[in-house]
């Protein structure tokens, strides 16, 4: 621990109770959860087994796992679980089968095969496809709060309402017949289950005996719920998190989460990261002058070691077209200067919709680029049937693959039938392909 701050050697250590780290950007968060976690190992006596680190993408959880690597023996580490939430749910489902009414080898639909089942189950409307996304947000948001098919209809305000809390019931009877799930019910799942059966809720919380969550101001409900009830009335718990950091509330992140905990765990302990180790002086008084203005939870103030470094510069510009010539001239200006090549520079950008004035701009001056991102080639629709024909003649048990392509092309079966199909099978104890064939 002789690389850590005070700050965070403070954090490391402290067991007595429920933790909540407030980590400002660049403050070394993961530093702290990879730290602790081979304190909880080497020197609190807590087995590898029964520790479980949650962050949000897997990239993250990869780096968190190759850290605590670094920092203990293979033999120690065994059994440790450092996964995301989707992952932490998937398990405890796969544990649980029987508990949560699924059969084995339960599918999971990504985003294109939810919007081809409502697109089914709504076939009759003809509704177009921004309809359609708006139907899947609404009944996302509506897992993600925790809220039943009747809980949603119960709160319609309106024709609109009904008619998304009406499809969001036959959605979710449909993902019952094709023994499915979708990614709001990798969370949603497991929180019913562990609310309603105690033996299995206890059984959960004597596996899991330390709980360390990475960024939780990203956490919705249905995540906060789950962190509750797996640390149950022990909490054994430290959270790192920092709320003015929080951007993904329009995915139903809410950084109140950090406040609840006070609530929920009124003997929490509060330790603030405030040391930065990435930027300069000039940079963070900017950023503490920006983030006064948020309206806070808790209060911090960054302050960095680096020296005051470069000033800043702000540059105004006219409009979009305006921005993307002043960056593509400022690339060429330093290429003179310093004799940098076009690989050293990179220009990032919030959406999607802002390349195309850049590339403009960089095809003007000739300048060579890649554009990062953009839609995965096995991800494209045309990919994913070719793929799923393949996966079934490979597999005849993967029914989602013969739900991807059953009407592609088109063969007019409707989710009558196929749900229909699904108890039959299900009674049958035969996977759909064969259900179809007697």
């Amino acid at each position: 621990m002789q690389d850590l701050n005070p700050r965070q050697r403070e954090a490391v250590r402290y067991l007595d109770g429920p933790l909540l780290v407030l980590a400002g950007a660049g403050t070394g968060k993961t530093r702290v959860i990879t730290a602790k976690i081979a304190h909880l190992i080497q020197a609190a006596g807590v087995g590898a087994h029964h520790i479980t680190a949650v962050t949000f993408t897997n990239k993250a959880a990869r780096e968190m796992k190759s850290r605590v690597a670094g920092l203990i023996d293979n033999s120690q580490s065994r059994g440790l679980t450092v996964s995301t939430f989707h992952t932490l749910g998937l398990n405890l489902l796969r544990r649980e089968l029987a508990a949560s009414g699924l059969r084995t080898g339960f599918t999971i639909l990504d985003e294109q095969d939810v919007e081809q089942l409502l697109a089914e189950l709504n076939k009759e409307t003809r509704a177009d496809k921004a309809s359609l996304q708006l139907a899947r947000s609404r009944i996302s948001a509506w897992k993600n709060d925790l809220l039943t098919p009747d809980d949603a209809l119960q709160q319609a305000q309106d024709q609109t309402d009904t008619f998304h809390a009406l499809l969001y019931a036959a959605y979710q009877r449909a993902l019952r017949a094709y023994n499915a799930v979708d990614f709001d019910d990798l969370i949603g799942l497991p929180v019913t289950l562990l609310r309603e059966q105690p033996e299995l809720r206890e059984r959960w919380q004597n596996r899991i005996r330390y709980l360390l969550v990475d960024e939780y101001q990203d956490t919705n409900s249905a995540q906060y719920e789950l962190v509750r009830l797996l640390v149950g009335v022990r909490g054994a718990l430290t959270v790192v998190g920092d709320d003015d950091q929080s951007i993904y509330a329009w995915r139903g992140a809410r950084p109140e989460n950090l406040a609840a905990l006070r609530t929920d765990f009124p003997q929490l302990r509060l330790i603030k990261l405030e040391q930065n180790y990435r930027s300069t002086g000039r940079i963070l008084r900017a950023a503490n002058q920006l983030i006064a203005n948020n309206e806070h939870v808790f209060d911090k103030r960054l302050w960095s070691e680096l020296g005051p470094g470069d000033p800043l510069r702000v540059i105004t510009c006219r409009d979009e077209e305006d921005e993307a010539e002043r960056v593509t001239s400022e690339i060429v200006q330093q290429r003179f200067q310093t004799g940098q090549a076009h690989s050293d520079f990179a220009i990032l950008y919030r959406g999607n919709h802002q390349a195309r004035p850049f590339e403009k701009a960089l095809r003007t001056q000739n300048i060579p680029y890649f554009i990062s991102g953009g839609t995965s080639f096995f991800a494209r629709s045309e990919v994913k049937d070719v793929m799923a024909y393949l996966r079934l003649v490979a597999n005849p048990d993967d029914d989602s693959a013969l739900l991807r392509i059953i009407n592609t092309p088109r063969r007019e079966i409707g989710s009558s039938t196929l749900e229909g199909l699904a108890a039959y099978a299900a009674e049958r104890g035969c996977n759909l392909l064969s259900a179809i064939g007697e």
